[in-house]
């Protein structure tokens, strides 16, 4: 990972984050405010030593290196037994070695000789006290130790050059540093936490995770948008929104793909449920036939239709009737709206779905819609759970499979490709659905929408808005035992809106 991978998590996780420094930042101040106050009297001592000749500079470095290493020791004697009794007796303290041990601790300053020795405790006058009783007797203590003959003194001397002094301000806690690093720990755990979870999400989120497992076209990204199942149709409910602006982008992508065989008869598909494969067939359809192309939208997806609904098109018969041979197939392709935009739906839940499919009866309705429209979009269903959609990839020019950001796996999607290589399905490119709009990276990061005002006078001539437009299919739904004849589509065909201003 780079450092833009890593601030692109940080960004994606910051809740993570936040929540982890807001939480170690709050245990820091929790347990300053219940550790006790502690308060600090120090006491410094200078350590000498009679270096024989004054004058000879010999014997004064070897008198000062000898100090040195007396100090050391020093330090570590006032731990000691012999060091802590006398000031036990001397301060009157029910205490014991052990217990005035933690209270007594002693510092060196670099390449000096002296002596610091600080000592806590809860109350500041006590404190006080018992470094007092340290400063007389641990000078005694030392004259005693260092003193070899009894006739002699002592080489070494202790003189206080900083007495005690009680100090009311606490030593410890310190609420501003212990905040302070409970924030910076947050943040670093908060971060361990955020690139974890982003190296263990099996979830497909970007066009980066796309580009990692495999080296397919990415044809375009569809935004997130909340109200997208209330409004599947967004060209029709809002065709200057942004979201309708990625389909006419996925179309343009779409229209240079293989150009050299240029593919007539797509199979839309994914590789769960719920990745909006349904939605991106409708809409791509609706913005090919905007572009003056004239499209058939078929409802391949047999066991669980949605897209006559999504349409609001009846669907009591369609291509199963027609499978069977109960119907032509004039007969139950419904127009919609005034583009060259025709709908066949999937007509009653046969038995065998994946055997119509495969029949050479669908390939003969195929053979014949490729000589009447331009493009033929066929909704089919998910690749992992049912063979149709795999079944229906042999039969067409090629397939697109639908992603769903944060709805399939990353395995799940692999095995949905791998199922279109073993069919021998072409793959024409992926479109990456409901990209979260603050995602960084890539062309979906552009939020360029416009309001024309041809849409605001077109609304106001017409009447009725975008969505209305949908209802005005589905108000003059035509009977499905009506025959609708190739002249009947013609002359429908003919009766175009008013071009839709696509902002480009």
């Amino acid at each position: 990972m780079d450092l833009m991978t890593y601030w692109r998590i940080l960004r994606q996780r910051w809740p993570i984050v936040l929540g982890a420094t807001l939480l170690c930042t709050a245990l820091a101040a929790a347990l300053t405010i219940a550790t006790p106050r502690t308060y600090g009297s120090s006491i410094e001592f200078f350590v000498s030593t009679s270096s024989g000749d004054a004058g000879n500079a010999a014997q004064l470095a070897s008198g000062n290196l000898f100090t040195q290493q007396r100090v050391k020791s020093y330090q570590q004697l006032l731990k000691t037994p012999k060091a802590l009794e006398p000031v036990i007796d001397k301060v009157g303290e029910d205490l014991t070695v052990s217990q005035l041990s933690d209270k007594v601790a002693g510092s060196i300053p670099p390449d000096s000789v002296l002596l610091d020795v600080v000592v806590t405790d809860r109350d500041p006058e006590r404190a006080r006290l018992i470094a007092e009783a340290v400063a007389t007797t641990f000078p005694s203590v030392v004259d005693e130790l260092e003193r070899v003959d009894a006739d002699k003194p002592s080489p070494v001397k202790l003189t206080v050059v900083k007495p005690a002094v009680a100090n009311l301000t606490p030593v410890a806690p310190r609420p501003s540093r212990n905040i302070a690093l409970g924030a910076v720990l947050g943040l670093l755990l908060g971060g361990g936490l955020a690139v974890l979870r982003e190296t263990l999400d099996t979830k497909v989120r970007t066009k980066d995770d796309l580009e990692v497992l495999t080296d397919a076209t990415l044809l375009g990204g569809i935004p997130f948008d909340s109200d997208a199942a209330k409004h599947p149709l967004i060209l029709h409910s809002d065709p200057t929104a942004g979201r309708a602006e990625a389909f006419r982008t996925l179309r343009t992508n779409l229209q240079f793909v293989d150009a050299a065989q240029h593919p007539r008869i797509i199979v839309v598909t994914s590789s769960i449920a719920s990745e909006g494969k349904s939605s991106t067939s409708a809409n791509l359809g609706l913005a090919l036939a905007e572009s003056g192309a004239s499209v058939c939208v078929i409802e391949g997806d047999l066991r669980r239709p949605k897209l006559l609904d999504d349409m609001g098109l009846e669907g009591s018969v369609g291509l199963t009737d027609v499978l069977i041979g109960r119907y032509d197939l004039v007969d139950v392709i419904q127009p919609f709206g005034r583009l060259s935009l025709s709908i066949l739906g999937a007509g009653p839940t046969p038995p065998n779905p994946s055997e119509l499919l495969g029949s050479t009866a669908m390939r003969d309705v195929l053979a014949e819609l490729r000589r009447s429209y331009d493009y033929v979009i066929i909704d089919a269903p998910p690749l992992l759970p049912v063979t149709d959609g795999a079944v229906l990839s042999t039969q067409a020019d090629g397939a697109i499979l639908v992603v769903g950001s944060g709805v399939v796996t990353k395995d799940q999607l692999d095995h949905a490709m791998d199922s279109l290589e073993t069919v021998n399905g072409k793959l024409l490119g992926l479109v990456l659905n409901r990209v979260p709009r603050e995602r960084s990276g890539g062309y979906y990061d552009y939020r360029y929408e416009y309001k024309p005002d041809s849409a605001k006078s077109s609304k106001s001539k017409n009447g009725r808005s975008g969505d209305k437009t949908r209802g005005e299919g589905s108000g003059r739904r035509r009977r499905l035992d009506e025959n609708v004849t190739p002249d009947s589509r013609h002359a429908a065909d003919q009766d175009l809106q008013e071009p839709v201003n696509s902002g480009r």
